[in-house]
């Protein structure tokens, strides 16, 4: 049986489509209660989680909070120790071997997660990075 698709889960789901940025639940909740302003933070999370079951967005756990990702093509990210922004790191990954030819000497490789780790540009320079 297809589960149904309701108000609250296509504007769930277009929003994070159309960001570039990693929001954390909280701030998804915050941008889809503009349009839809009876929506509940339980509902956002309950959607949020079956989206995340399904497949159909990316949880990225980090050290404070979990970042949505409506992006679930294959590409890593860069996941700041600091300010805890998440970025996508896509061409960087492209160059490596096993990725382009998605085979390791004990299987083939369907799909993956990778995550990197350290300082963003914004935190080294200095600057006072804007949570995502």
């Amino acid at each position: 049986m297809e589960e149904r698709t309701t108000a609250q889960k296509k504007f769930i789901l277009d929003y994070l489509m159309s960001v570039k940025c990693h929001p954390t639940a909280e701030k998804i909740f915050d941008q889809v209660r503009k349009k839809l302003p009876t929506i509940s933070q339980a509902t956002v999370y309950r959607v949020l989680k079956n989206f995340k079951d399904q497949g159909k967005v990316l949880a990225i756990d980090t050290k404070d909070n979990v970042h949505f990702d409506g992006d679930i093509l294959d590409h890593a990210h860069f996941i700041c120790e600091k300010c805890q922004n998440v970025y996508d790191v896509m061409n960087e990954c492209g160059k490596c071997g096993i990725l382009n030819k998605k085979k390791t000497s004990v299987g083939k490789i369907n799909n993956y997660k990778i995550n990197f780790y350290g300082i963003c540009n914004c935190c080294n320079s200095k600057k006072s990075c804007n949570k995502k």
